[in-house]
């Protein structure tokens, strides 16, 4: 006798219903789909991965129908039949993939999927996915690659139960996510937050029942912070603007403290260094997450893993 198992992973088709400027770097674009009834996820900071159309595509190119699948071991990609069906396609005929954080999801009263929203950073010079979100209107055509099982892998954000300080760190990537874990924590809990942006205009009113200080961190050049074609705004001296902000800071006393850190790789490896090797926090607290990575497209980075 064999136990069938839900696959963690499916596609979804799905259309813009509407898009919402969030400041001068930030749009958020909410969609809608018959299939997101089978969309489930219980987590603040689910990692999903979206495939736009090339200008002048009705929809994006991308095999869906050959459904998802596990890789082997040790095998690139999330599934062996898409994913090299995608790769065969000519590069200006198959749908440019990105990855991205849910920022909210609404439901039913019966508890379904109606609708998502995803919010996206804008840069100049704009790359395939940035010029799509710039442009898009109600109707546009897009399909996630998202989770059918509401705790899965893609959730990073997991502190243990003991947990009485909370401690978070972004850019402009991460910020959807940092909203979301600060609007699910419980009153009462500790929370030190800093998130680092471009402009000042794109700093936002974040909601929490928690005892948060949130620090924004503006970068003053105005220098452009994550890009599709690898930018990102470092110091001077190579460390992220938040290292020395975190150094000098007071933290309040903790006994089970736990850190989710999220952006530029090089950044929050370093930040990573500090909580561990100068705070001596426990490793196995502290949640890292290279969302993008200085000087490389997502597609170079997808080529090293």
């Amino acid at each position: 006798m064999t136990t069938a198992v839900a696959a963690p992973f499916r596609f979804f088709s799905l259309q813009v219903v509407t898009t919402r400027r969030l400041g001068p770097s930030l749009v958020r674009v909410s969609f809608a789909g018959e299939d997101l009834r089978h969309f489930l996820s219980d987590g603040q900071d689910q990692s999903l991965s979206l495939f736009l159309p090339h200008p002048g595509q009705r929809e994006p190119q991308i095999p869906h129908e050959l459904g998802w699948e596990p890789p082997r071991s040790g095998e690139a990609g999330s599934g062996r039949g898409w994913w090299q069906a995608w790769r065969e396609l000519p590069a200006d005929v198959r749908a440019v993939m990105r990855s991205y954080t849910l920022r909210s999801l609404r439901r039913d009263a019966l508890g379904r999927t109606t609708g998502i929203d995803i919010d996206f950073v804008l840069h100049t010079p704009a790359g395939p996915a940035s010029a799509w979100a710039a442009r898009a209107v109600a109707g546009d055509r897009v399909v996630l690659l998202g989770p059918a099982v509401a705790d899965n892998r893609a959730i990073r954000f997991r502190p243990p139960a003991d947990t009485d300080l909370v401690l978070l760190w972004g850019d402009e990537t991460a910020l959807p996510a940092i909203s979301s874990i600060l609007e699910s924590l419980p009153a009462g809990l500790r929370v030190r937050a800093w998130l680092e942006v471009r402009d000042a205009g794109d700093v936002q009113d974040l909601m929490t029942l928690a005892d948060a200080e949130i620090t924004w961190l503006v970068r003053e050049d105005g220098r452009d912070g994550p890009g599709e074609d690898g930018r990102e705004g470092p110091g001077e001296d190579g460390a992220p603007v938040a290292l020395g902000v975190l150094r000098d800071a007071e933290l309040p006393p903790a006994g089970a403290p736990y850190a989710w850190i999220a952006g530029e790789s090089s950044c929050v490896k370093q930040l990573r260094r500090h909580l561990v090797g100068e705070r001596g926090m426990d490793r196995h607290r502290v949640t890292f997450v290279g969302y993008w990575r200085q000087g490389l497209t997502e597609e170079q980075l997808r080529e090293q893993r």
